[in-house]
């Protein structure tokens, strides 16, 4: 008897030490970047509905869902990469803590049910869900490898958030916030690819391909033109007529200051700190930044909803 209860615990050890490893794979770390879905619901004026903020809630829980479903059948394309990597060789699957069967099952079940999900929601939100995990399909089996283009796929996908965020409530989405998503987004991916090139130095375009096509100063000039366009985006858009009529406000403007120092700030921790490999460790660990975006948010809604 003391043999078979030993051997349902190690079993039982072995089966939760395969579900942390599972969740560790899934990085729910990253899920941070789902909250660009409730963009639209903060600049929509929605946060008093309560049914809107439930719907954009579970529209950023489906993107949760989707998103680490692409995320383990990246994991699965690159483990023999990731293996050269000096960080990423500790992900469970890179390691081999993790079956790449166990993995797959994950990666099906997490998909299907945030679609399953999202048809019951609302049905352009699930051709959105649909969208976003095609896209990054094709960026993990062949997109990632092509110079430039990576980037942009990268930045589509944030713009894939917040339309999802915008059709789950059912509310017109500007011009102009898809435009500054855009250019953040590409801000971050180029940041990211030049910090990976520095960081891997010979071994970049063994680890990861379409990093033999960069070098740092063609990074730093698509960096320099993204911050600029980011910045003079944001800025335009607050004191657009488009904007003025909707909010009644020119007031947006005194938010430029947050995203300035944003922009400036993670810019610090690339070129100074050598960070910018993973944009969502340096938001959720940079108490500057963190404080900075609160403020943001604090004074928009401020604006928007108590002038």
């Amino acid at each position: 008897m003391s043999e078979l209860a030993s051997k349902r615990d190690r079993e039982d050890v072995v089966i939760r030490s395969s579900f942390a490893n599972l969740w560790l794979e899934m990085r729910p770390k990253q899920w941070v970047k789902n909250l660009t879905v409730l963009a639209p619901l903060l600049f929509a004026q929605q946060l008093g509905n309560p049914i809107a903020v439930e719907y954009a809630l579970i529209a950023c829980g489906l993107f949760c869902l989707t998103s680490s479903s692409i995320y383990l059948l990246n994991d699965i394309q690159d483990r023999e990469q990731d293996r050269l990597h000096p960080q990423k060789c500790h992900r469970p699957l890179a390691s081999g803590q993790l079956s790449v069967g166990m993995a797959l099952g994950a990666m099906g079940v997490l998909a299907i049910t945030a679609m399953t999900i999202g048809f019951f929601l609302n049905f352009r939100l699930v051709l959105v869900l649909i969208s976003y995990w095609l896209l990054n399909v094709l960026y993990t089996l062949w997109l990632k490898h092509q110079v430039i283009l990576d980037v942009f796929i990268v930045a589509a996908g944030f713009v894939l958030r917040v339309i999802g965020g915008a059709v789950v409530l059912a509310v017109e989405i500007s011009d102009w916030l898809l435009l500054c998503t855009s250019l953040l987004a590409l801000f971050l991916g180029f940041s990211k690819r030049r910090h990976e090139l520095l960081l891997l130095k010979e071994d970049a375009g063994t680890h990861r391909r379409v990093l033999g096509e960069y070098d740092p100063q063609f990074l730093d000039m698509m960096i320099g033109v993204v911050t600029a366009s980011t910045v003079m985006c944001y800025a335009l858009y607050t004191v657009s007529d488009e904007t003025v009529q909707k909010f009644h406000t020119r007031g947006l403007l005194a938010t430029s200051p947050f995203v300035l120092y944003g922009i400036f700030r993670y810019l610090y921790l690339v070129y100074h700190k050598d960070l910018g490999g993973d944009p969502t460790h340096i938001l959720l660990s940079d108490r500057p930044l963190i404080g900075n975006l609160v403020l943001w948010a604090l004074t928009v809604i401020v604006i928007l909803y108590w002038q």
